[in-house]
């Protein structure tokens, strides 16, 4: 009997064989049969293991959220040790930013998905809030925790807070998509809204 890691090494395979179709051509175009091709397996292994392309569409959607996660602990990590609150707010927020490739990748098809599900029941948003809400929360305990250090006023409203920084830094994220602007004035941005709560930490 396979192991497991090899089922999840093959539907990594499958997933990662939709992202560069999506990527390339656009989710809508990631039907089944194209995705099969792409990955050279058999639609059939495909429904064996997810059943439904719309299975298959959230489970890639996790996938990149979670290679997201790692993208944002590399960056964090890469700080310094230990790292200060703004420190690890700057880097969740920039680490979502289409910069590169990945991120990019990440921003085209977590878009199309959100918007794909707006109209079909049957893709499920509620994995990728929870996620959305993961972040949210580690942000408003930065915040917290720079409260405690007086780094941060003691008024601020710190999950408001945190919810406005996640909304800036998708809009931020989709204007760099469409090369409204690019991605050093976004983190300059998002840089002038961090100094603005962390005002006592400036120099």
């Amino acid at each position: 009997m396979p192991r497991r890691a090899d089922h999840d090494q093959r539907r990594q395979q499958i997933a990662a064989a939709l992202l560069r179709i999506a990527a390339a051509r656009g989710l809508h175009n990631a039907g089944l049969r194209e995705v099969a091709a792409e990955a050279g397996v058999s639609v059939r292994l495909i429904q064996y293991y997810f059943g439904t392309k719309e299975q298959l569409l959230l489970f890639t959607t996790q996938y990149l959220a979670e290679q997201l996660g790692e993208r944002m602990r590399t960056r964090i990590h890469a700080a310094g040790s230990p790292p200060g609150p703004r420190t690890v707010i700057e880097a969740i927020l920039e680490a979502a930013l289409p910069d590169d490739e990945e991120s990019r990748v990440f921003s085209v098809i977590y878009a199309s998905y959100a918007a794909l599900a707006l109209t079909d029941p049957g893709l499920a948003m509620a994995p990728l809030v929870r996620s959305s809400d993961v972040v949210e929360k580690v942000i408003a305990d930065q915040l917290a925790a720079g409260q405690q250090a007086g780094q941060v006023a003691a008024g601020l409203d710190i999950r408001t807070e945190a919810v406005s920084l996640l909304a800036i830094s998708a809009g931020l994220s989709t204007s760099v998509l469409h090369n409204q602007r690019s991605a050093s004035e976004a983190r300059a941005i998002l840089g002038y809204h961090l100094d603005r709560l962390f005002w006592q930490a400036r120099p």
